[in-house]
């Protein structure tokens, strides 16, 4: 496989992670092969293939001078925080995708920095950033605490079943691990007809949970592509989703057979058709 295929099928996120307590600008996302210290793999090219002719599609391209601008910038706007590596890393895979619709969901209480990278990502990729509140009293603080960073999202209150409503087309999506209904949140997403990239932050938070991808993107016109747990801040848990335009009336045929597997010393997940 051509070497521009493989770096669309990356997470290019995975390797700004080993970069972002150094502060190392030079991202190594940009390189074309990975190198041995990167916490990323590309693995399973042919099946990746066999994927794309079948439909299921990661239509997604990776930018990484785009995912460098954002980097610095969240850098410098988030000093402050004390989590700010992880803002960093999200925003720069959000711009590194040139994600156009972000979603992220946030309550009282919750870290800024992550709303603060992700505004600066949207700005960088002339793309829209949604912020869903389940309470006014949540919609209150968040607005004004953005605010004085100089950002302005838009916010939806209610529940979760409403806001996803009106947002069709999300191609990167944030939510909270520690949020009781985070699942729902992805599962109910309208995910782009380009693929998503979804992240769980906080998902350190989840042991002893029953959590997996397959579960809300796999099947119908949903296919998990590649997840990657991070051991950032306190957790991100990080999937690629491909999706499909066509029927999803194949996807229960007999020739079909996926294998889930979790790597005990990384805790990467894969799924592999037989």
């Amino acid at each position: 496989m051509h070497s521009e295929d493989r770096k669309q099928l990356m997470i290019g996120s995975t390797s700004l992670a080993a970069n972002t307590r150094s502060r190392n600008l030079t991202l190594s996302v940009a390189n074309k092969k990975p190198t041995h210290t990167s916490t990323s793999r590309i693995v399973n090219f042919e099946e990746a293939k066999h994927n794309l002719k079948k439909g299921y599609e990661m239509k997604l391209v990776w930018s990484p001078e785009t995912a460098s601008k954002a980097y610095i910038d969240t850098v410098k706007s988030c000093e402050v925080f004390q989590e700010s590596s992880v803002a960093e890393l999200i925003s720069a895979t959000a711009a590194g995708w040139n994600a156009k619709l972000i979603v992220e969901t946030w309550s009282r209480g919750g870290i800024l920095a992550t709303s603060i990278g992700l505004a600066i990502a949207s700005r960088h990729t002339d793309g829209r950033h949604v912020c869903i509140v389940p309470d006014e009293l949540s919609r209150s603080e968040y607005e004004e605490a953005v605010g004085e960073a100089g950002m302005s999202p838009e916010i939806i209150v209610g529940e979760v079943e409403e806001a996803m409503e009106g947002l069709v087309g999300i191609d990167f999506l944030v939510v909270d691990s520690r949020r009781r209904d985070f699942a729902r949140v992805l599962m109910l997403a309208k995910l782009s007809s380009r693929g998503a990239v979804l992240v769980c932050k906080n998902a350190s938070t989840r042991n002893g949970s029953s959590f997996r991808w397959r579960s809300v993107v796999d099947g119908g016109s949903r296919r998990l592509v590649r997840s990657v747990f991070l051991p950032v801040g306190k957790g991100l848990d990080i999937a690629h989703v491909a999706t499909s335009g066509g029927s999803s009336s194949n996807s229960g045929k007999g020739e079909r057979r996926w294998i889930k597997h979790v790597d005990s010393l990384s805790g990467e997940e894969y799924v592999i058709r037989k």
